[in-house]
């Protein structure tokens, strides 16, 4: 058998690590230590559900939407495919990246950001046009990722993307670490976390080749 490559996509939580203006920062603090004469160490977390590479469903815009942990997991799970969309400005729409896809498909990745600085917040991010989000539910696309913080602009308040992917039953990846990858077809695994009654949650997101 061949080596499995496994591409991990997430960022590292942390507390250095940018979070959308006024959310709240990631902290991790020792609660119990070995080297403190506990038999164990321990540690309390308390992060944002949006805090980097991070999975979420409709419930993040409406409060009539399923919570996440009652989603279908084989959304984040499966073959999909990425595109470098980095010469779009503002919102990836139709023209950027449509016509390079295939006409069936269940997950898109879009890398927005050709070089990336992970430790600081990328005001002025690129978006993606609901019109694409639209199409993509027309071929079949059940999740789409980005490494943009958001789907929708930073200053948008009406969130149209969102609420495209809302009618469509899509999912969404947004802060993922696309950097360095080809374009092509991969299998993604990005399971979010069991958490209750939530909009989102952190997630390790891999990207494994396949032939």
């Amino acid at each position: 058998m061949g080596q499995i490559r496994l591409h991990d996509v997430s960022q590292r939580l942390r507390a250095e690590l940018p979070v959308w203006p006024g959310d709240s920062f990631f902290d991790c603090s020792v609660t119990a230590a070995v080297s403190q004469g506990s038999s164990v160490t321990l540690h309390k977390i308390s992060l944002s559900t949006q805090s980097g590479t991070h999975a979420e469903c409709s419930r993040h815009v409406r409060d009539d939407a399923m919570p996440l942990d009652q989603l279908d997991l084989t959304a984040f799970v499966g073959e999909c495919e990425l595109r470098d969309v980095s010469a779009a400005r503002d919102r990836v729409t139709l023209s950027d990246v449509l016509d390079r896809l295939p006409s069936k498909l269940e997950r898109v990745l879009l890398r927005t950001m050709r070089t990336p600085d992970w430790n600081r917040w990328p005001s002025g991010f690129t978006a993606i046009d609901p019109d694409l989000i639209d199409a993509l539910a027309a071929r079949g696309c059940r999740l789409i990722g980005t490494d943009a913080p958001s789907i929708d602009p930073e200053t948008c308040k009406l969130l149209r993307s969102h609420h495209a992917a809302h009618r469509a039953g899509m999912a969404i990846l947004e802060g993922l670490v696309l950097e360095g990858l080809d374009e092509g077809r991969y299998e993604l695994i990005a399971l979010p976390l069991p958490i209750h009654g939530v909009e989102a949650t952190p997630v390790r997101a891999v990207l494994r080749e396949v032939d």
